[in-house]
């Protein structure tokens, strides 16, 4: 029997290749947020699935041996998202470890960034890939960790970027940061590295970089692709360009948002070459080099993987989640941080807001009413994740779904507070300049509590 392989983050470019190229080697179960026709490749199973909820990701990995992890600054599908994606990616690579734990996932290999040998100088956004990459790790599947650079393929957001700037600008005056070393792999590179370590036990828990047979700078990447697409292009290098600048004139130029640039950009500053892990020695690949790889781009951009066709689930039109980071310096439990809450929000809002709390409801309440009632979900609760969920109060306008919880992450450095899939009662123009608002607040007030618990 073929083992099956379940890819979080199916429909991106990776996803997607590794289905067109391996669909034949394994049984897959490819991931989507919407409802997707599994009828169209034999050995794939499109499964829908909510990331932010561990129920729905323990459903749809039932049945896998491996799993593939791409996910990377998923777009919220709330309305409103209040949180980073730095704390965003850290809650759902938490929770695809716990449902990958429950059924049994013997592997995840997990594509992240090349580290930058000083821990203290990671960008925020290699910050991020580490964490999830702990994070991934912290639990029963092993796990392998694939760092790479910038990953050359059709369909790769990275070089369509370098692609975009090369065809629109007859001349560019680059900032310092494109003379940072890296050592780019073509996607086909990639696909064979990932194949090599499924269900391979010699890769178990290790951290691999990968790279291509070629280190180059940013700017010699962006001439070579002005030669291979023959545009004449005048490309010097200047030292006045901030990051900031930097920042906006890529995302003007390459159709980009800043949001998706600004992280990446952050990254670019540091030298991103390989040291070579002795099982790529031994796996011994013929690399693409970078000029190899873009003709691979020019040459299959037509014929990307069509994805089947996906049905949206209707949601309610208001929704809110918020993903807020807190410290935890007394290193205490989800348990004992929910239970703090508890008792410091009527402490902190005296005389306004008093807590009933018993074995099974919450309800906050103002002048006697109830504001928000939750019920406690203790069968799915632990000492490092306390659940609740949304079911009355004057302000949630939807009590048939929503939960908040309390979660410890990094080895209790940090708790998470998140809310999920709240609607409020109030009309949306009102809630965001009043409720969300002070939500964030009283969050921080919270965190600032926890700092000084430690």
């Amino acid at each position: 029997m073929k083992p099956t392989v379940a890819i979080a983050g199916a429909t991106g470019f990776i996803g997607r290749w590794f289905i067109e190229e391996y669909s034949d080697n394994y049984d897959i179960i490819a991931l989507s947020r919407r409802e997707m026709d599994s009828s169209l490749r034999q050995g794939v199973q499109w499964r829908k699935v909510d990331m932010y909820s561990v129920s729905s990701t323990i459903k749809a990995l039932e049945g896998a041996d491996y799993a593939l992890y791409l996910v990377h600054s998923m777009q919220p599908s709330a309305r409103l998202n209040q949180g980073s994606f730095e704390d965003t990616d850290l809650l759902l690579a938490d929770n695809f470890a716990r449902a990958a734990e429950t059924v049994g996932v013997k592997q995840i290999i997990f594509v992240g960034g090349i580290l930058p040998k000083d821990e203290s100088d990671y960008s925020t956004h290699l910050r991020s890939r580490y964490e999830v990459e702990k994070t991934l790790g912290a639990r029963a599947p092993e796990l392998t960790a694939l760092r790479a650079g910038i990953i050359v393929g059709p369909g790769g957001s990275s070089f369509q970027i370098v692609e975009k700037l090369v065809q629109r600008l007859p001349a560019m005056l680059c900032p310092e940061w494109t003379k940072s070393a890296t050592q780019p792999i073509a996607l086909k590179d990639v696909l064979t590295i990932i194949d090599f370590c499924l269900g391979n036990s010699r890769t178990y828990g290790e951290a691999i970089e990968i790279g291509g047979s070629e280190k180059t700078t940013y700017m010699d990447m962006l001439k070579k692709t002005a030669e291979i697409l023959g545009k004449k292009r005048y490309i010097r290098s200047v030292p006045f360009f901030s990051l900031g600048l930097s920042k906006l004139w890529v995302a003007l130029f390459s159709d980009s948002s800043t949001t998706f640039v600004s992280p990446l950009i952050e990254s670019l500053r540091h030298t991103m070459t390989v040291d070579e892990h002795p099982l790529m020695k031994e796996l011994n690949l013929d690399y693409l080099t970078f000029e190899e790889s873009v003709h691979e781009v020019l040459k299959y951009r037509e014929q990307l993987p069509k994805l089947p066709t996906g049905t949206a689930t209707r949601k309610m039109k208001n929704t809110v989640r918020s993903v807020q980071r807190l410290p935890n310096g007394a290193d205490m439990n989800a348990i004992e941080v929910s239970e703090e809450y508890l008792r410091w929000l009527p402490k902190s809002f005296k005389y306004l807001i008093k807590v009933e709390d018993n074995d099974q409801f919450v309800s906050f309440q103002l002048f006697g009413r109830p504001l928000l009632r939750l019920q406690y979900v203790r069968d799915r609760s632990d000492d490092k994740r306390q659940l609740f969920y949304i079911v009355g109060g004057m302000l949630a306008k939807r009590t048939d779904y929503g939960w908040l919880e309390f979660r410890s992450v990094l080895e209790g450095k940090y708790v998470v507070a998140a809310i999920h899939e709240f609607v409020p009662r109030l009309p949306w123009f009102v809630y965001i300049n009043s409720q969300a608002i002070l939500h964030l607040w009283v969050m921080k007030r919270f965190g600032r509590h926890l700092s000084r618990l430690g």
